[in-house]
């Protein structure tokens, strides 16, 4: 980008940009803003290159400048990102869906894909009643195998005990909680249990006072979900349990029976 073009190679223009990208991911960790002096340091950059990044973004409309100077995404990017995400075919049938549920057992719902080892929500809806609510957000990720979304997902991936141990590699998995499956052993064991009954449950393995159960989410196969559909739940207010009694009614709400196959 500040190289004339002529005297540009292959190399430097995948330099360049690469460096756009980063100063607009940086940007979107910081919701009041942050400084041309903070961003070149978390992104280890020059100040001047630092600089002509955010002006490139700036002119596209996808940074801006609030009035104490400081960058924020721009509202051409908020634009972008929300009609992009409302015209996604699984968000307008899933929404429905989300409403449905967090309106009967009054609780956080969400939807989530899996990517590599973690799951991102891709929507979520907070109830309409109670104080306590969930700081997940959409776009948010988090571990695969301590979100009962996360190991439902898996189960659809990983058969055998070498595909998890395949999967999980040089990897340490992170016990977020006591209760976390950190094994290879102990989640091939989770995901022949998920497989076989056709839901997934967290019992406070993700965060402690928060259980969830999952179920897949199929548009695009009838085989292979394209996401899952969870529910949140405060232990203290709604028991996992509980969640597990009203499976036949949340499976209507969905819309599609129980599995009985080993995926």
């Amino acid at each position: 980008m500040t190289i004339p073009a002529p005297h540009r190679t292959a190399d430097e223009k995948l330099v360049g940009s690469d460096r756009v990208l980063a100063v607009l991911v940086e940007l979107a960790q910081h919701h009041e803003g942050t400084t041309l002096d903070e961003i070149a340091q978390r992104i280890a950059g020059s100040k001047p290159t630092v600089h002509r990044a955010l002006a490139s973004l700036c002119r596209a409309g996808l940074a801006q400048q609030d009035g104490r100077g400081h960058y924020v995404l721009g509202d051409e990017f908020l634009r972008l990102a929300f009609a992009h995400h409302e015209a996604r075919p699984d968000h307008v049938r899933v929404q429905p869906i989300l409403e449905a549920l967090a309106d009967r057992v009054g609780e956080t719902t969400h939807y989530a894909v899996l990517d590599g080892d973690t799951i991102v929500y891709r929507a979520k809806v907070d109830p309409a009643r109670g104080a306590m609510r969930l700081t997940s957000t959409i776009g948010g990720r988090n571990p695969a195998h301590t979100t009962a979304v996360g190991k439902l997902l898996l189960s659809y991936r990983l058969h055998t005990v070498d595909d998890v141990r395949t999967w999980i590699g040089a990897r340490v998995l992170e016990g977020r909680t006591a209760s976390s499956i950190t094994s290879v052993d102990g989640l091939h064991d989770e995901l022949e249990v998920i497989r076989s009954r056709g839901y997934s449950v967290d019992d406070q393995e993700n965060e402690p006072g928060v259980n969830c159960i999952a179920l897949p989410f199929f548009r695009s196969s009838s085989s292979m979900p394209d996401g899952g559909i969870s529910i949140s739940a405060i232990t203290q207010r709604t028991p996992l349990q509980e969640l597990v009694d009203d499976l036949p009614a949340l499976r209507d709400v969905i819309g599609r029976p129980a599995r009985t196959d080993a995926a």
